[in-house]
C-alpha cells in the first residue's frame, strides 16, 4: 500500500471528567475509534498544552474535539486555533469540528456564538437532516432522521456567511453545517458511545434535577448512535481520498 504523506491531525481542546477518564478514555481515543480502519496516520495534538499547530499542507484532514470550556472565554489557545481555522478552509483541507469545534468553525468565519438561549440540551436526540444534506458526503448513506448523542451549553446562533445548515435538532436549528467546500461542523457527539453520554449525564446529575430534568429519563434513553458515529467513519473516508490525492500528486509531479 502506498505510504500516505499526510496525516489526519486531532486538535485536543479538552478532556472529559476525570472519573469518566478513568473507566472510558477521553476525547480523541473515541474518536480514532469511531474512525474505524481506515488506514490514516493520526496526530494528537493539545492546543491547551502549547501543542504547535501545522500548516495546512501537512493536513490531510483536521478534527478539533469537544472542550469543557467556552468559546466566549476566549482563551488564548482556543484564539489560537480559530485564527489558524481560516486558513484550513481557504486551502480546501476536510475539517471536522465537534461540539466545541464546531462553535470555533462557526466563529472563525464569521458567525456568532453564544449560550442557547433555551439552556443546555443534553441526552440522546433527534437529528434531522436538511434537504442539503442528502448529496452532502459527510452524511452519505444516513437516514433523514437519527439518533445522536448531545451535551452543550453554547451554540452556533448566526451562521457564518455563505454557510449552509445540514441538521438540526428540536433544540438547536444549527446541529451541522458546511462552509467552504471541506469544513463541517457538527454540534453533536458522533465519537460518543451510549455509556460515554450517561456518564456525561451522571456527571452532571445534581445540575440537572436542579434544573427540572429527569435524570432517570435522560439516563434510560441513552442508547448507542451508529448513525450518528457514521459521521466519523465518512469523514475518515474524505480525508483518506485528500491524503491519496495529494501522494499520487507528489508522486507524479
Amino acid at each position: 500500500m502506498r505510504q500516505l504523506m499526510q496525516k489526519l491531525c486531532i486538535i485536543k481542546a479538552g478532556s472529559t471528567f476525570s472519573s469518566t477518564l478513568e473507566r472510558l478514555g477521553d476525547f480523541e481515543e473515541w474518536i480514532i475509534n469511531a474512525l474505524g480502519a481506515i488506514p490514516l496516520s493520526v496526530e494528537v495534538i493539545d492546543a491547551r498544552e502549547g501543542g504547535a499547530l501545522p500548516s495546512p499542507d501537512a493536513c490531510g484532514g483536521v478534527i478539533v474535539t469537544g472542550s469543557h470550556a467556552m468559546v466566549t472565554d476566549n482563551l488564548a489557545w482556543s484564539l489560537g486555533i480559530e485564527s489558524w481555522i481560516p486558513l484550513l478552509v481557504e486551502a480546501a483541507v476536510p475539517f471536522l469540528g465537534i461540539c466545541y469545534g464546531h462553535q470555533l468553525l462557526g466563529r472563525a468565519m464569521g458567525g456568532e456564538v453564544g449560550y442557547h438561549p433555551l439552556g443546555r440540551e443534553i441526552g440522546t436526540v433527534a437529528i434531522t437532516l436538511a434537504a442539503e444534506a442528502v448529496h452532502d458526503p459527510l452524511f452519505n448513506a444516513l437516514p433523514d432522521r437519527f439518533a445522536a448523542h448531545a451535551t452543550h451549553a453554547q451554540s452556533v446562533l448566526t451562521l457564518p456567511p455563505g454557510a449552509v445548515t445540514l441538521a438540526s435538532s428540536l433544540h438547536d436549528p444549527v446541529h451541522a453545517f458546511r462552509v467552504g467546500s471541506a469544513a463541517w461542523g457538527v454540534q453533536f457527539h458522533p465519537e460518543y458511545s451510549a455509556a460515554v453520554m450517561q456518564a456525561y449525564i451522571s456527571a452532571q446529575g445534581e445540575s440537572l434535577r436542579q434544573s427540572g430534568r429527569s435524570v432517570g429519563n435522560l439516563l434510560k434513553d441513552a442508547v448507542d448512535t451508529p448513525h450518528a458515529r457514521k459521521v466519523l467513519t465518512n469523514f475518515g473516508t474524505l480525508v483518506y481520498n485528500h491524503c491519496r490525492a495529494a501522494s499520487l500528486t507528489t508522486t507524479t509531479g
